[in-house]
């Protein structure tokens, strides 16, 4: 990651046991059929394939498969280059002990290079540098591996680990952006002949070790990421990289993609390259929208084909049978409203790219009220990209306590690491790296530099000093929370590792398009408009509020990638979209057709008028019969508020901040501008479907946003009773073995309790639930665990055995749980009853057992 300063970086950049035998010991399960990973096509879609055998790594119907077997990997980063090697063996142990099954590990070109430009990864310079040995220790220690070698690491290293010696050689690499303004970053351009050729000495170097210890050759290599954060550094400085290789590269792309159009969107089409390099380099105003929508989607298929020149170069130096990973980049100041850009980025490196998968890189502190949502919508919104089989992971799961510049300034609450970790696994996560588990040191370079500390870090001597475990080897006050989310989620590996998170017949829209902002064209007009009305729109919607109130409204939804192809109303029957001015052409008519065949649909935002280079276009407005008018603001002490109508009433006038006046044909007003008495929020009909259109931008009123909802004919499936904000529902499901019930309560603190209906009937026998606040619980509805069917628990589900279950009390051991088994059954100190052929326990203990009796 890229600092904002030298310090405090994972804060402001874009801000049971170990398992001894991981054949047998929490990794087990379920046994999907899938095939080792094989080279694939560059770039093509495709599916792991066939069955398994022992020794493959493979993913299928959003599992992660090790030996066949679905698995949950539970990972730690460690960075063995920061610690004596006499010091591994003790932060494996932490990791032991804290119920970790892998270690993670960026593996940095810059600290295997030596000055002469020869590559050490024995440890023949510094015992430190024996990657296979390190690799080694983990195996012994029963850990599975993950392996990061770059060619970028970023890690708060020097050259984000690229050995400056690259770029001193080759300056032909180093990027230029805007108006020839030389990078404020150490980027390069990917693609650069000079920096490929760079990239496979590493490779040559490095990738024979990971080979060697593959888990198909009796090693405990997983899975290989290729590169880190890809196309980040150029985005979080706008600064894209303009070298001469790259700019003739899109000059070649915008003249296929246009053709002869191309002069009607680029006045400098018809001059020499010279020239159009000049247009591109310094873009006006007439075409900057364009430009950056072009640029963005140029630099998304030139991803992609970086990403194939490394996994190529991998697999030629022995990388099969495993994985490849791409991380992705974006958040903020414990927020991801901008992470979709990363989704958007690299999209192409991996989504339906057979044998690879993404993972995300976050860093949000607590989860709150205020960010819960950004969480929720990462992980939807990089599972709509997804294919099929792809599961979802966490590459960086921000682990610690959160005071990344060591000023005592920030601090992570216990409850964070646990609520993060759970609603991950609740949508689908099969992985998860806690980052960084364990602090170290930054050693000198060989090789003084004369940059202040000499070291191959930019934190100074300590580095992670945030981490759960400190440089010291000391856990720290993360530590045990950590410890015991991880040895909690450990111990239902088993029923976690084969189930997929269930859904209401609802999605969320996401519109990658509405992220081509990384590379916005300075100080130009039409760049700004569009740049303005996306970033206050896209995603979540206007103030968060379309996304937060399906969440907390009880919707177990999903999200939908518009651009994908057309949607089916039978697979899609409600879809909600946060769109402002700006929505591309064909995708107006494909929100048309899916309207007329039957869809319905909820927008949020202005009234879509124009196309993404800022261009009139009105293809769903003129569908829709409304016709957009001026926008309001509460500027110069003009207190905009809206009144509600029609479905929508009775409501209190609202008070808003901004509002687009329409004018509509046909269909019903159900918001109006107070002071004009205009729409700005709408229901029509349209072919065989409905539209709702809220066009200003409604607080998150759970009442507002239900009626909306119901006007379309949805509803939440499962619903609970608690009144105050915080409590949601999510379920994953396994088949016949059965489903969870992800149950969680975000607010700040306040105990909640609640019961839950499903379709009107009650579950878990009508009996409430007590989820304090800041907790979540994992319960069991109907599920086979330990040779028991658990037909419902009020405690959370803690592991199975033979005949037996164990179950923690929510509220204390004060609190009564009610644990309802098929047939018969038994738990010391339970008052026992029978319902038909159920035995329905109440216990009054913290943590106890039910056994078939």
């Amino acid at each position: 990651m890229t600092p904002a300063a030298p310090a405090p970086r994972r804060r402001t950049v874009l801000g049971g046991a170990a398992l001894g035998t991981l054949a047998t010991a929490g990794l087990s399960g379920g046994a999907a059929q899938a095939a080792p990973f094989a080279p694939a096509a560059p770039a093509a879609p495709g599916a792991p394939g066939a069955p398994g055998p022992a020794g493959t790594v493979s993913y299928r119907n959003k599992q992660i498969l090790v030996d066949g077997k679905p698995v949950l990997v539970l990972a730690g980063e460690i960075h063995y280059f920061r610690l004596k090697k006499a010091d591994w063996q003790s932060r494996l142990d932490k990791a032991k002990a804290a119920g970790l099954n892998t270690i993670a590990t960026y593996i940095p070109w810059m600290w295997h290079e030596l000055p002469d430009g020869t590559i050490d990864v024995t440890g023949r310079t510094r015992p430190e540098r024996d990657l296979g040995a390190f690799i080694d220790l983990c195996h012994r220690n029963g850990f599975l591996f993950i392996a990061r070698p770059g060619p970028f690491t970023m890690a708060e290293l020097k050259g984000e680990g690229v050995p400056e010696r690259v770029r001193e050689d080759h300056p032909e690499i180093v990027s230029t952006g805007w108006h020839d303004a030389p990078a404020t970053t150490p980027t390069v351009d990917y693609l650069a002949p000079a920096f490929l050729k760079e990239t496979r000495h590493w490779y040559a170097a490095v990738m024979p070790v990971l080979a060697k210890r593959l888990h198909g050759n009796g090693g405990p290599v997983v899975a290989v990421q290729l590169d880190n954060e890809i196309g980040m550094l150029a985005w979080v400085s706008n600064s894209p990289d303009l070298t001469d290789h790259l700019t003739a590269d899109f000059d070649g792309w915008l003249r296929k993609e246009y053709g002869d159009g191309l002069g009607a969107r680029y006045p400098f089409a018809g001059e020499d390259l010279a020239g159009r390099r000049k247009g591109i380099r310094n873009p006006k105003d007439a075409y900057g929208a364009a430009l950056m929508h072009d640029l963005g989607r140029f630099m998304r298929g030139r991803f992609a084909r970086y990403v194939t020149e490394l996994r190529t170069a991998a697999e030629e130096y022995g990388v099969t049978g495993v994985p490849f990973v791409i991380n992705i980049h974006g958040t903020s100041d414990s927020r991801a409203e901008p992470f979709p850009i990363g989704i958007s980025q690299l999209m192409e490196t991996y989504g339906g790219v057979g044998g690879t998968i993404s993972g995300a890189d976050f860093y949000l502190g607590d989860l709150t009220l205020r960010n819960v949502t950004d969480l929720y919508l990462i992980n939807a919104f990089m599972e709509a990209v997804n294919d099929k089989d792809q599961p979802v992971t966490a590459l960086e799961f921000d682990a610690g306590h959160a005071d990344y510049g060591q000023n005592m300034d920030s601090q992570t609450s216990p409850s964070g690491v646990d609520l993060k970790t759970r609603l991950c696994l609740a949508q689908g996560a099969k992985m998860v790296n806690y980052y960084l588990f364990a602090g170290g040191f930054n050693p000198k370079l060989d090789k003084p530099a004369g940059d202040g500390n000499d070291r191959i870090g930019i934190t100074g001597e300590r580095h992670g000093f945030a981490a759960p475990v400190d440089p010291e080897g000391r856990p720290g006050v993360s530590y045990e929370p950590t410890r015991r989310t991880v040895r909690a989620m450990d111990s239902l590996a088993d029923v976690l590792a084969p189930m997929r998170t269930t859904y209401d017949d609802v999605a969320l829209g996401f519109v990658p398009d509405h992220y081509l902002t990384e590379y916005h064209p300075p100080e130009l007009a039409s760049v700004q408009r569009v740049l303005d009305e996306a970033v206050n729109t896209r995603g979540a919607g206007p103030r968060g509020s379309l996304a937060r109130a399906m969440l907390l409204g009880g919707f177990r939804y999903r999200g939908v990638n518009l651009q994908a192809g057309d949607l089916d109303p039978a697979d899609v029957p409600v879809f909600a979209l946060a769109t402002g001015e700006h929505l591309g052409a064909g995708l107006q008519r494909r929100l048309v057709r899916y309207v007329e065949a039957g869809g319905k649909l909820l927008l949020s935002g202005r009234l879509p008028v124009k196309d993404m280079a800022d261009k009139p276009c009105t293809v769903l407005a003129d569908a829709l019969g409304l016709k957009a008018g001026k926008t309001l603001t509460d500027a110069n002490r003009f207190w905009l508020s809206v009144t509600a109508h029609d479905w929508a009433a009775p409501l209190p006038e609202v008070r808003l901040s901004r509002t687009q006046l329409c004018e509509p044909s046909r269909g019903r007003t159900v918001l109006r501008e107070l002071s004009t008495g205009k729409g700005c929020g709408f229901d029509i009909p349209l072919g065989r479907g409905r539209a709702v259109v809220i066009t200003t931008d409604y607080q998150c009123d759970l009442t507002f946003w239900g009626r909306a909802f119901r006007a379309l004919d949805a509803a939440p499936a499962i619903r609970h009773s608690a009144t105050d904000p915080g409590v949601f529902l999510l379920t994953t499901a396994d088949g016949e073995r059965g489903r969870l019930l992800h149950a969680f309560n975000v607010s700040s603190g306040y105990d909640q309790d609640f019961t839950v209906t499903e379709n009107g009937k009650p579950l878990f026998g009508g009996e409430k639930l007590r989820l304090p606040g800041r907790t979540a619980a994992i319960l069991p509805l109907g599920l086979d665990v330990g040779g028991l069917r658990v037909a419902y628990a009020t405690a959370e589900l803690t592991g199975g055995g033979d005949g037996l279950a164990t179950f923690r009390a929510l509220g204390g051991s004060d609190a009564e749980s009610v644990v309802a088994v098929e047939g018969a059954a038994r738990c010391e100190g339970a008052r026992v009853s029978t319902e038909g052929g159920r035995t329905v326990l109440r216990v009054r203990r913290a943590e106890f057992t039910v056994r078939r009796a």
